[in-house]
């Protein structure tokens, strides 16, 4: 079957990086939270720090990178084909159907995946940056008048919501990956090759 190339090599690099990179900050970030001991708070917190730092850089140069080449067209959001994608994930994948919406390098995500990458760019990953970077200089600010109009405790929320909200879109994330391919792991495999096949298995399932 004929293939076509959908990923770049950087967002292979980009995918793969940045996943790794957040499975060690949710890991580190849950125990420092206390919900498990393994390599002790001073280290968990020492680990969660430097790679929090690299995910921030490679975050700005994804977004450099985006912007310059023009792949942020791909993260959008559009209304148009949003319901029968909301369909397809709701019934049509237990019931054999054909994906309404087919991958291409034009057009790398369906509409509720854009909608999905959209809020996790424009509200979690902010909340992400903006609550972390507030919690590591808290000493900076602690004694000033900051500190009278945004107690401590404010961000640390904010922070632990948004990395629940992130754990719950790698969930999901995970999930959908996993079950809307033909075969199973062909998501995966074209985020390991950068091509994929479901571009030409949807004209044929159109024509």
């Amino acid at each position: 079957m004929k293939q076509a190339r959908i990923f770049s090599p950087f967002e292979i690099f980009w995918h793969w990086a940045q996943s790794a990179l957040i499975f060690g900050l949710l890991l580190s970030g849950l125990e420092m939270n206390g919900l498990y001991q393994l390599l002790g708070f001073e280290y968990a917190f020492n680990t969660h720090i430097v790679l929090a730092g690299l995910l921030i850089a490679l975050w700005a140069f994804a977004i450099f990178w985006h912007v310059t080449t023009g792949e942020w067209r791909n993260y959008m959001p559009t209304g148009t084909g949003l319901l029968p994608m909301l369909a397809y994930y709701a019934y049509g994948i237990f019931s054999g159907e054909s994906k309404p919406s087919a991958k291409t390098a034009a057009s790398k995500h369906n509409p509720l995946q854009r909608l999905a990458y959209f809020a996790f760019k424009a509200a979690i990953a902010p909340a992400l940056w903006l609550s972390g970077l507030l919690l590591l200089t808290y000493n900076l600010w602690r004694d000033t008048w900051i500190n009278q109009w945004l107690p401590l405790s404010a961000p640390a929320a904010v922070h632990v919501a948004a990395a629940l909200a992130l754990l719950v879109f790698l969930i999901i994330h995970i999930y959908l990956a996993s079950t809307t391919g033909t075969p199973w792991y062909a998501y995966l495999r074209s985020m390991v090759t950068g091509y994929s096949n479901e571009r030409y298995e949807g004209e044929k399932n159109r024509s």
